[in-house]
């Protein structure tokens, strides 16, 4: 349940620690898991990985392109991307997919994404601190004026940043459908709001982001574990299906304030 949490907060990372602000990763997840389905189908598993990834970026590059080019607005921008993608998908699976879900879409292995979504947070640790690129990619979230002074292009910085985002929801958008085998129409159902949500609490650290993803899903796990069972019939399951966006909102509730926020993040 966290794996796909974690994998999407690490697109959130590159993006924001670049300076983009960027609440399209829910509509980059939906696009991916669609794509999953539609080219898995007909052409394999990792032919669906690929297109889903590709998708990803397709509509990561936009948001780059929106933003960094024509000085959109970033919030409205992945407004406009999550917009795009929610009507898009759903089209494009009426279309060219398999609505009846006759056939199942063809799996890759889980146990890759899951090694993924644990391993990379401690990569991009490592490359933030560590790596002349990811010095570069701080400073220009940090200050994009100062970073221009120093000699760094921003745009081509976090141009490289936006296609990171788009290769991790990519990913987070296949595992989603390779977990369950099926596409259905909003299969995200607010996962990439949560993961961003658990990337603020962070404090935009990728470790970090990584044991609130993976809380999270412990919580939405519970749902599955205790509705409806024992002493706990009598809760609702719709209290349950609520759990994991309840405790997202107390934890933004007590921490957002104590965050450092990149103070480059949403400058030109």
């Amino acid at each position: 349940m966290g794996a796909p949490l974690a994998l999407a907060a690490m697109g959130g990372y590159t993006s924001e620690r670049s300076g983009v602000i960027n609440i399209g990763l829910e509509g980059m997840m939906l696009i991916a898991a669609c794509m999953t389905a539609v080219v898995g189908v007909p052409y394999g598993a990792v032919a669906g990985l690929a297109a889903a990834i590709a998708s990803a970026i397709a509509l990561s590059t936009l948001h780059w392109l929106m933003t960094q080019k024509f000085s959109v607005n970033h919030v409205i921008s992945g407004m406009g991307i999550n917009a795009l993608a929610a009507g898009g998908s759903s089209f494009v699976f009426a279309i060219y997919g398999d609505p009846k879900h006759e056939g199942g879409v063809p799996q890759l292995s889980v146990w890759i994404f899951f090694v993924i979504a644990v391993i990379s947070p401690a990569l991009l640790w490592l490359y933030a601190g560590r790596t002349r690129g990811g010095l570069r990619l701080v400073a220009v979230g940090a200050d994009p004026d100062k970073s221009r002074l120093m000699g760094l292009q921003p745009l081509q910085i976090r141009f490289v940043a936006l296609v990171a985002t788009g290769l991790f929801c990519g990913l987070a958008g296949a595992l989603l459908v390779s977990y369950v085998g099926v596409y259905t129409n909003n299969i995200t159902a607010g996962k990439g709001y949560v993961a961003l949500a658990a990337l603020v609490v962070s404090g935009w650290r990728p470790i970090p982001a990584l044991a609130v993803c993976l809380a999270l899903g412990f919580f939405t796990s519970l749902q599955y574990r205790f509705q409806g069972t024992g002493f706990l019939h009598w809760i609702p399951s719709q209290a349950w299906q609520s759990l994991p966006y309840l405790l997202t909102i107390i934890a933004l509730a007590g921490f957002l304030g104590k965050n450092r926020t990149p103070a480059g993040l949403g400058k030109p």
